[in-house]
Order: structure tokens, then C-alpha cells, then sequence
């Protein structure tokens, strides 16, 4: 039997290191918004379910831009930190589907997520208790910095992945350590970090470069790209063999 399975999208921050008086959530992307391309990406799987997405309290910007093409996804408002909105999200989705098993937690800005390898998370994260991650195995040479920017040393990069989204774990458990790690006052960078302090060790679900997270303006045409590129694959017609 299918498990359940529903997604979140956090998109309350606000952008800071992005810039500009617009969310980099909001930014244009072929036509849509960022955000509107990260729950399109989420609901390629047939098991998810439901999105939710979190927003912040002052948002003004997602009923025009995003809530149209989505009417059926739910919003709740976050907190004062990733933390809190995501908690706030996992909190509303057991109230309102009280048999929910998992959540696919997703950035609102990684809007170049692949079907296969959200297929491939999905297959080996449901399979193990403690959840699983998309990252990929870091390849550039690591510094690490001192004061002014200057190189202190390097940094052995063997065994080190970069985390991504999105990030699946059963629905109960990132509650009670998210919320454990919230009320001691830690703040975890992500939800993966909630779970390893309390003893699980998520599987490492190898992911793609291209699943880009937008974190400033250059960002956007790299994103252009890599859409413009699936889109021209799926479009292309089947090679016929003679």
C-alpha cells in the first residue's frame, strides 16, 4: 500500500542575501515564479500527496503570482527562522491529515528539481526509518576562511556531500526533534541537522547539480538554463529506428 506523503515548501524568508525589495521566491523564471516552479517540481511524484506551502505573515505577493495556477495547495504562516516556519508547516499538515506518515521538505528556491531524482528519493527514503536526503559529493578543493577573507587551510573534502532538497523524513519524528531542537535553542540549518541531534542518520540519496538553489540574481539565468534544456528534451519527439 502507498504510504502518505505530503510536501512543504517553506518560503517565508525574506531574501536577505538575495537582494532587491522582491523575494527571491517571487523572482520571474520562464514566465512564473520561482516558488511556482518548486511546488510544481514536489507534485511530480504520484505519492505526494498534498503541498503545503508556509508563508510569511506580511506576504503580499502569493495569492496573485502562485495561488492561481495552484488553488488546491494550502498555505500557513511561518515563524522568525527557517526552523520555526518549517515546524509551524509540519504542524498544520498533522492537523488537517492526522494520517499523514512522511513530509518532502523542499526550498521554495530550488525550482530545477528532476523527476528522477525526486523518484529516487522517494524509493529509498521510504524504505529507511531514518529518512533520507538529496545531496551531492562535494568536488571543488575547500577552504577553510580566517579573518578577511584569508585562507587559514584546506579542508579534506573526502566523505563530504552537500546537502539539498528535498529532504524526507516520517512526519512524527522531525516534529518531536524539530521541536526539541527549536525549545533547547539550537537552530538547525536544515531539517536533516533536527534529526542527526537526536541520533538518526538520514541516507544520503545522491542528487543532481542542477537541482541550483537560487541564493542571488546570477543565479536565475543559470536556472533558465537548465529548465529550457528539460523542456526542450521533453518536447523533442521520439527518435524513430529503422
Amino acid at each position: 500500500m502507498m504510504q502518505r506523503v505530503r510536501a512543504l515548501v517553506p518560503a517565508a524568508g525574506q531574501s536577505i542575501r538575495f537582494g532587491g525589495a522582491t523575494p527571491k521566491q517571487y523572482m520571474q523564471l520562464l514566465g512564473q515564479s520561482v516558488l511556482a516552479h518548486s511546488i510544481a517540481a514536489v507534485r511530480q511524484h504520484p505519492a505526494v500527496q498534498a503541498v503545503t506551502v508556509v508563508l510569511a505573515q506580511n506576504d503580499t505577493a502569493y495569492d496573485d503570482l502562485v495561488r492561481p495556477t495552484f488553488p488546491e495547495v494550502s498555505t500557513t504562516t511561518g515563524g522568525d527562522s527557517r526552523a520555526r516556519s518549517v515546524l509551524n508547516g509540519l504542524q498544520y499538515i498533522r492537523s488537517i491529515d492526522a494520517q499523514c506518515e512522511w513530509v518532502l521538505v523542499h526550498d521554495a528556491a530550488r525550482p530545477c528539481l528532476a523527476a528522477a531524482s525526486l523518484s529516487e528519493l522517494m524509493l529509498l527514503g521510504l524504505a529507511s526509518e531514518h529518512g533520507a536526503i538529496l545531496a551531492v559529493p562535494a568536488s571543488d578543493t575547500l577552504k577553510r576562511e580566517q579573518e578577511h577573507q584569508r585562507i587559514d587551510c584546506t579542508v579534506d573534502r573526502s566523505g563530504l556531500w552537500a546537502a539539498q532538497t528535498p529532504q524526507l523524513f516520517p512526519l512524527d519524528a522531525l516534529i518531536r526533534n524539530l521541536q526539541a531542537a527549536v525549545d533547547s535553542g539550537f537552530q538547525p540549518t536544515d531539517e536533516a541537522e533536527a534529526m542527526e541531534r537526536a541520533g538518526f542518520h538520514p541516507l544520503l540519496v545522491r542528487g543532481s547539480s542542477s537541482n541550483v538553489k537560487i541564493t542571488c540574481a546570477d543565479d536565475l539565468p543559470m536556472a533558465e538554463l537548465i529548465l529550457m534544456r528539460r523542456d526542450t528534451i521533453h518536447a523533442a519527439p521520439p527518435t524513430r529506428h529503422h
